[in-house]
């Protein structure tokens, strides 16, 4: 069999099972499987004959996309600011969504001209958000908390494979207990658990394979939106940036909830490329 043969036959039974990207899936899995450099080598090499090795690979990540596993998770990769991460079902899977949080920091960074910024990661999961910052400030050091050891253990991984793993303090810990000795912070990030379990638009294949410690919260969603933000508002400096993702219909209940903390000068939402309201981003400059 050939790749063009099992390209063919893979959308076509990807579109079978109604899967949203049935090319795309294809495409990304056969390339890991076959071990080529990129989606383009699929059609460069159509004609390639594959063995029953490489066919059994294929099979393999074939059967467990068509499951609903996510993509993301078969090929243990997903990439995020431009970098790669390493991810498996210990961590949620890095959205593009969750990027502009990173970029909005970086641009508040480079507007008040802040060298040496210390950074917290409140919830770091695959530590997408505080490395990518460390891989764009080299003169960043990040402390990346989750209370999930196996959630850690893939940030590290992380911050290995990108050269940051010097800059990195870790903490294992639940957030609503931190104790971080007095540090302050020029930028505080999370992407917290902010769903209500109860919601009924939550994708089925997200319930089923990501975390659910990273994804639910009590009191409809909120429970960690607000005693998350509560706490990290005595870890800012003097100048200090907060971002927090949350759901598009929290904007109204959190921006109040941000303004009530009374520690900033600023606070605002940041909509995704979808228009939805995404990031509350507090600002104190002073």
């Amino acid at each position: 069999m050939k790749v063009k043969d099992v390209l063919d036959r893979t959308v076509l039974f990807f579109k079978e099972k109604k899967l949203e990207t049935p090319r795309l899936d294809t495409e990304i899995l056969l390339t890991e499987a076959l071990g080529f450099s990129s989606r383009v080598d699929l059609y460069l090499k159509f004609d390639h004959p594959l063995g029953e090795k490489e066919l059994e690979k294929c099979r393999e990540f074939v059967r467990r996309r068509s499951q609903g596993e996510p993509v993301a998770y078969i090929i243990e990769k997903k990439h995020f600011f431009g970098f790669p991460f390493f991810v498996n079902s210990h961590v949620l899977i890095p959205r593009p969504e969750t990027e502009l949080l990173v970029e909005e920091s970086l641009v508040w960074l480079d507007q008040r001209k802040i060298l040496n910024p210390r950074v917290l990661d409140l919830g770091t999961g695959s530590g997408c958000i505080g490395l990518s910052i460390l891989k764009k400030r080299n003169d960043a050091e990040l402390v990346a908390v989750d209370k999930s050891v196996e959630a850690i253990a893939v940030a590290k991984r992380n911050a290995e494979a990108l050269g940051v793993d010097d800059r990195v303090r870790w903490i294992d810990a639940d957030i609503k207990s931190l104790d971080l000795e007095g540090q302050k912070f020029d930028l505080i990030l999370s992407n917290p658990p902010y769903i209500d379990s109860a919601d009924l638009d939550v994708q089925e294949e997200v319930k089923k394979y990501e975390p659910s410690l990273a994804l639910f919260s009590e009191q409809q969603g909120y429970a960690d939106l607000v005693i998350w933000s509560q706490r990290a508002a005595h870890w800012g400096k003097n100048h200090f940036w907060m971002g927090f993702e949350m759901g598009s219909t929290q904007e109204e209940k959190m921006k109040k909830h941000f303004q009530e903390l009374k520690c900033f000068d600023q606070v605002r939402v940041v909509k995704d490329l979808a228009g939805h309201s995404r990031h509350l981003i507090g600002e104190k400059n002073g």
